[in-house]
């Protein structure tokens, strides 16, 4: 079976060679392009340089070139240019992982609609210990949906430019879905001063920025006389390279469409 071919965004950030490195020693893959901002200086380099090795793909800012031999982007930048490369990705019929947070609601919409015509895998985070996670707080909303106050922490290194984590927000969508509430109506991003007694129905998010913090995500349930807190903490990118290398294989064989993280895992 001819491997997949692997393009990659970003190719010069942390995440972006942590993605070349998993795709250079994984089965199945091969990388076939690495894309990069104009201007950077890792433009012309060799991708796995960095690795001490030759790939033979230089990083471009050139999408089209970037993108001719790929059949699948994997794309951790930024919404301006992922949004950017999903309109390539559509013109060259190139599927599209997408790990990205932070879009607007029109960017939303624009990638719904360009997943009437390339397949694209969009996940708040690809790894599998979170989707398992998103799924353990649907079924323990159900069961405290009286008597507990919900409140959800996520804790990210100092770079990170969005707020509340991606992540973060799936976890509540999972938890407000799993209540029939709709958390645009019912979250709280943020108490000072005085705020008054807590509204039961409303689910709490704090969010915490420093050092080199790869992402810790606590949902916290808390009854009168006892607390439950569900708990996921990455130690290592490699974590999210490799759910996004999981997903790339699936959608390698997938129509058009927009997918996620639980038809990957086969949820």
């Amino acid at each position: 079976m001819e491997p997949v071919r692997i393009a990659i965004a970003g190719a010069s950030g942390r995440m972006g060679r942590m993605l070349i490195e998993a795709v250079s020693a994984a089965d199945g893959l091969v990388l076939a392009g690495a894309l990069d901002v104009a201007g950077s200086s890792a433009i012309g380099h060799d991708a796995e340089a960095f690795l001490g090795k030759t790939s033979g793909v230089a990083i471009t800012s050139d999408l089209k070139a970037g993108l001719a031999n790929a059949q699948v982007l994997i794309d951790f930048t930024r919404p301006d240019g992922t949004m950017a490369h999903l309109a390539a990705c559509e013109e060259l019929g190139v599927k599209l992982v997408i790990g990205t947070t932070g879009f607007n609601e029109a960017q939303k919409a624009q990638i719904a609609e360009h997943g009437k015509r390339v397949a694209i895998m969009m996940a708040a985070n690809m790894s599998v210990g979170v989707n398992v996670v998103l799924k353990l707080l649907q079924s323990a909303a159900r069961a405290l949906n009286q008597g507990f106050d919900i409140e959800i922490v996520e804790a990210h290194h100092r770079h990170k430019v969005d707020a509340p984590s991606g992540t973060a927000l799936a976890m509540g969508e999972a938890v407000a879905g799993a209540l029939g509430r709709d958390l645009k109506e019912c979250a709280v991003y943020g108490r000072e001063g005085i705020t008054g007694e807590r509204d039961p129905s409303t689910i709490g998010f704090a969010t915490v920025r420093g050092g080199d913090i790869i992402g810790d995500h606590t949902v916290l349930f808390a009854g009168i006389g006892e607390r439950i807190e569900i708990s996921h903490k990455a130690t290592s990118r490699a974590v999210f390279a490799q759910g996004a290398l999981r997903a790339a294989r699936f959608l390698a064989g997938q129509p058009a469409g927009i997918y996620g993280m639980d038809q990957v895992l086969g949820f």
